[in-house]
């Protein structure tokens, strides 16, 4: 950790932590277009009962090799934002380790494979 020093004793040193703040992302969901999630959700309803406690994202394989992350891909549909969604889905190896660990027995197997359907026929 590096500290750097001011001349002034009543000032706190600066602390270099080696990262900074990103910037807000400000979400207008007014603007996305829902259609998708709600056909989603009206499919396999039990996506609202996710807690988003992250289990299936720290168990997942293609997680740990490659910046997949099954958590954030659930956010996005949940505000209708699919750009990129289906490259994403396609790093999924359908192991199904993430269903075994899911507190509310989502299928999350399912759910990629739905995801993968309905962004494929646009």
């Amino acid at each position: 950790m590096r500290r750097r020093h001011t001349s002034n004793r009543n000032s706190v040193a600066a602390i270099d932590w080696g990262y900074g703040i990103n910037k807000a992302r400000v979400i207008n969901a007014d603007v996305n277009d829902l259609r998708m999630s709600e056909a989603i959700l009206r499919e396999m309803p039990e996506l609202q009962t996710c807690i988003g406690c992250g289990g299936c994202t720290a168990t997942c394989t293609a997680g740990a090799l490659t910046d997949f992350n099954f958590r954030m891909l659930h956010t996005l549909v949940r505000r209708g934002e699919y750009e990129g969604m289906y490259e994403q889905l396609n790093k999924c190896m359908l192991c199904g380790k993430c269903r075994l660990v899911c507190p509310r027995g989502i299928n999350t197997r399912a759910l990629v494979m739905l995801l993968k359907r309905k962004l494929g026929d646009n």
